[in-house]
């Protein structure tokens, strides 16, 4: 009974963000999601009658985000054909470091602030300097698979503190990032706006025209041997089952060849990494077997994008006000740094490192930094609405090399763990080095082109 009340809350909650958004044409401006929306809502009604909700119902809708982050990076490759990957990462590369650059970043100054700043001054645990990188490049599904690993470590407070920097995260890179294209378009950067009242009516309220609704997907299997949704997720099953036996697999594998070890790697590794190996694992066989036509990513894409408006709306709902007032000076401080960071590296950086289309490609680069794809993607349509830079085909192909380590993946998740493993000073180390390393191949990038 309460998994059918609590599915039942969520949908509520999002059919009403979605009538809010509609009705209030701020909204609208600011283009926040209705999951964002009806979360809100949520955590307003969740802690007003917080006593009188069971305590069970309230943990099982936590715990939601983590169970659908594996979905949606399950989904991330399947259906998708894998494109030559030496051509793709040399018209990827400048973009690449830009994202490699954003997210080191992050783990540089939210390591560092958390280590030299937040745990003398105001007794924060170490990670909460990778709330930074987790909430801003990661996002609420993100911090969701990570639960886990905050559970196992004795931070449960994480978990709200990392849904809480992805809120702000997600509004940051909305609100500032128009704030940038408006800065852009006035000093000549780009030419192709659309502003939101060059929008249509439908567009504005986020609902297509009945003459101009794009497909939800592919059908590929006949619906009498058996539905080609219940196909879809069967794979994507499928995916998740590769991911959890890999998990399995590499726990026991660290205990057998580390026996006597005191700390274990694997003893809370996030699945959802994992899940995704589990898709490109089951596509790559699917195309050796040439019967990769039987996964289409549009239906993929409708699945995931699903799992993310409820993960999104779970998360915000379920948040812990208590404990984000208890640390909203140094959530504060690293949400201004980290902002900071995301607009240095658009009006400083961008134009140096990107040769085409520099601001189109930054723009996109800055929404997923701070809040997620979908939020990069929406920012660069403003500005590119009909595709006539390289900046939606360049942000792609860097997602194939940049998603599968950082923004949520293996790096992400193996970061937070040997935080609280082997210590915050040499995760900084580290971090630093790689964001030395992607300096110096930018450096070498710009200073080619000049020659």
């Amino acid at each position: 009974m309460p998994a059918i009340i609590i599915f039942c809350i969520l949908c509520l909650l999002l059919f009403v963000g979605k009538v809010v958004r509609v009705w209030i044409p701020l909204l609208q401006r600011l283009y926040l999601p209705s999951s964002v929306v009806g979360g809100l809502i949520g955590l307003v009604f969740l802690t007003i009658f917080k006593e009188r909700i069971p305590a069970e119902w309230l943990k099982i809708m936590g715990r939601l985000p983590g169970f659908l982050i594996n979905i949606i990076f399950a989904t991330l490759f399947l259906g998708t054909v894998t494109p030559k990957l030496k051509e793709v990462f040399r018209m990827a590369l400048p973009q690449l470091c830009m994202g490699q650059l954003m997210a080191w970043g992050q783990y540089v100054i939210g390591l560092s602030l958390a280590g030299f700043v937040f745990m003398p001054l105001f007794g924060t645990p170490p990670a909460f300097g990778n709330l930074l990188e987790i909430g801003f490049e990661g996002g609420h599904g993100t911090v969701g698979g990570m639960a886990e690993t905050f559970r196992t470590f004795d931070w449960e407070n994480g978990i709200a503190l990392g849904y809480t920097m992805a809120t702000i995260g997600m509004i940051l890179g909305i609100v500032v990032g128009m704030a940038l294209i408006n800065w852009a378009l006035k000093n000549a950067h780009i030419t192709c706006v659309r502003s939101f009242d060059q929008r249509s009516r439908h567009e504005r309220l986020g609902i297509y025209r009945a003459d101009n609704a794009p497909s939800a997907g592919r059908q590929t299997v006949l619906c009498d041997s058996i539905d080609s949704l219940a196909w879809h997720i069967s794979v994507l099953g499928l995916a998740v089952l590769i991911g959890y036996g890999m998990l399995c697999g590499l726990s026991h594998l660290e205990i057998w060849l580390f026996p006597k070890a005191t700390t274990r790697i694997f003893n809370g590794f996030p699945l959802f990494p994992l899940c995704m190996i589990g898709g490109s694992l089951i596509q790559l066989v699917s195309q050796k077997l040439r019967v990769n036509r039987l996964i289409d990513h549009g239906q993929m894409q409708r699945l995931s994008g699903a799992s993310l408006d409820f993960l999104i709306v779970s998360a915000v709902a379920t948040i812990k006000l208590s404990v984000v007032l208890e640390n909203w000076m140094p959530l504060l401080i690293l949400s201004v740094a980290g902002l900071a960071w995301g607009v240095f590296m658009v009006v400083f950086v961008a134009p140096r490192l990107l040769p085409n289309a520099w601001f189109e490609c930054a723009i996109a680069e800055f929404g997923q930094a701070l809040g997620v794809t979908a939020t990069g993607l929406m920012l660069l349509r403003t500005v590119d609405p009909e595709n006539k830079t390289p900046a939606a085909t360049n942000f792609g192909y860097k997602q194939l090399f940049h998603e599968p380590f950082l923004g949520g993946g293996i790096c992400t998740a193996l970061a937070l763990t040997l935080v609280f493993t082997i210590g915050w000073m040499k995760v900084l180390l580290l971090s630093a080095l790689m964001f030395v390393i992607w300096t110096v191949i930018s450096v070498t990038l710009i200073l080619r082109r000049r020659q």
